[in-house]
């Protein structure tokens, strides 16, 4: 499918999946603002972070409203949906599922009921420890009553009717009747394992929490009349908002009347995702004071030193490969081009390829451009390899095209091993690098040579130490243990899902597909 922000992922096959990236989290705390239109705005930005669903809960002080759907964010709000969405606090989300299905059901925000009012939850990652959480979850509100007069579950009711561990999680923070919701949080946290940067709030508060690895991103931004916290910088770019800092790893943030205050829940442990230089954030991103786009040029100037060859000219994989198809182009004085033309308004496919056009495959999305590479030696970069079907198919296509060699450089090492942190990889017996060599996948994919970048040149492109970086996709080195994985049988070494019944939508005389 295509990435909301025009980029294409790895899914150039019809039905071919690839990496899907971890979810968008947006939220905002900004009395006199039109929020919603600030959280539309900054999941726009966010979302090729996830186009499976959207939602946005807005609190005006008395109560919480959520308006969520499947699809993306400019498909699931319009206009009307979001002068219906008043208020000065708001939390956002733009998924991709990982833990849990698709569906309306399990987008986001979820909702709880707290001692003084509602909790609105956004999750970006995926725990690692979900069984042992709703154990807990069991163990505390074994019987917990229906909250009188909102008409919504227990908290056991959320987590069983809602099949991702966000809901958990929410029915975790909002279950406690005798604490607020940031006490219960403060509480909480340091038992739930995993990637997790977190957005939510209540009636009057704006929360903002990071896992004390720090895995996946969140940043925050001042506005003129107000705070906001988002995945990736961009989003506080395209709202006016100006970068203070990052959230830190282990770290709980409230935002109110009385102005911000943080407290540590956990000691900081950094672990950032590499794999979010790599691919999954966007260009223009900065990480750890680093512009996303500066390392992966890098990671292509790097790799021309590590796997130099004889070429015509370099091209990338639009447009995944672009950054460091520049790179490995200025560090290797061949010449760049585009040998390929991208379809831009390839979405998200609805109307099934008729079978002619199913074997054309590729082609849906990518065609070359034969003057460019008939008769040329051409180096085809790509961030990454996954299953190997699309480089198959894009090789074939080249040579059709009349290339006279191809050899592909990856601007990553070898994925052997499966993300359990919020990105969802293919299955380990899926992934081409798992138990073939670098030579055995270039001869299934057809390229005249594979070069795959050092671990140490990918990592050094990021301008981070190693040690402050997971790498367990290519490494099997996990920083946070997988404690519910012998829970999972034959399944431990895919993704863990927990198998919940779906939840029953409730409306509440609110404006269609919003809850209050």
């Amino acid at each position: 499918m295509a990435r909301g922000d025009g980029r294409l992922n790895h899914d150039l096959l019809p039905g071919e999946k690839g990496p899907q990236d971890a979810c968008g989290v947006f939220g905002v705390w900004a009395p006199g603002e039109e929020v919603s239109k600030l959280t539309f705005y900054g999941l726009y930005a966010l979302q090729h972070r996830g186009q499976e669903a959207a939602g946005i809960a807005v609190s005006n002080g008395e109560q919480i409203l959520v308006f969520k759907d499947t699809g993306l964010v400019s498909q699931v709000f319009d206009e009307s949906a979001l002068e219906s969405l008043q208020g000065h606090i708001a939390v956002g989300h733009a998924r991709y599922s990982t833990t849990g299905g698709g569906g309306w059901q399990n987008a986001q925000p979820t909702l709880g009921d707290t001692a003084g009012g509602t909790v609105a939850l956004a999750h970006n990652g995926n725990l690692t420890n979900q069984f042992a959480l709703r154990d807990m979850l069991t163990e505390r509100y074994p019987s917990a009553p229906q909250p009188p007069l909102r008409g919504r579950p227990s908290p056991s009711e959320i987590a069983r009717g809602n099949t991702t561990d966000t809901a958990i999680l929410t029915a975790l923070f909002a279950g406690d009747p005798d604490h607020t919701l940031e006490a219960t949080a403060a509480e909480v946290l340091p038992h739930v394992q995993g990637a997790f940067s977190l957005v939510f709030m209540d009636e009057h508060t704006l929360y903002a929490a990071r896992d004390p690895q720090g895995i996946r991103p969140l940043v925050l931004g001042r506005l003129e009349r107000g705070w906001v916290v988002a995945s990736e910088t961009p989003a506080l770019d395209i709202v006016g908002a100006s970068f203070v800092r990052e959230v830190e790893p282990g770290e709980l943030i409230a935002i109110d009347a009385d102005g911000l205050r943080s407290t540590r829940f956990a000691e900081a442990k950094p672990k950032g995702c590499v794999f979010e230089y790599v691919y999954l954030a966007r260009p223009d991103t900065s990480i750890n004071g680093k512009v996303v786009q500066e390392s992966r040029v890098e990671m292509g100037r790097v790799l021309a030193r590590e796997h130099p060859v004889e070429a015509d000219l370099v091209i990338p994989t639009p447009e995944s490969g672009t950054p460091a198809a520049i790179g490995y182009a200025e560090e290797s004085g061949i010449p760049y081009g585009q040998g390929m033309v991208k379809n831009s308004y390839v979405g998200r496919t609805f109307i099934q390829p008729s079978q002619t056009i199913r074997q054309l495959g590729i082609r849906l999305k990518l065609n070359p451009l034969k003057h460019v590479v008939a008769g040329k030696r051409l180096v085809v970069v790509d961030d990454s390899i996954v299953r190997g079907n699309t480089q198959r198919a894009l090789i074939r296509m080249l040579r059709e095209a009349g290339a006279a060699e191809i050899h592909v450089r990856i601007s990553s090492p070898p994925v052997k091993w499966p993300c359990f942190y919020g990105i969802d990889f293919a299955t380990r017996a899926e992934l081409i690098a798992n138990g073939l060599s670098v030579e055995d996948i270039a001869q299934s994919i057809g390229a005249d040579s594979l070069g795959y970048i050092s671990a140490e040149g990918m990592i050094a492109a990021t301008e981070q130490p190693a040690e402050r970086l997971c790498s367990a996709c290519f490494t099997g080195e996990y920083p946070v243990p997988l404690n519910d994985l012998d829970r999972l049988g034959e399944r431990s070494m895919d993704k863990p899902r927990i198998p919940i019944t779906p939840v029953t939508r409730h409306q509440h005389d609110t404006p269609e597909g919003a809850q209050q």
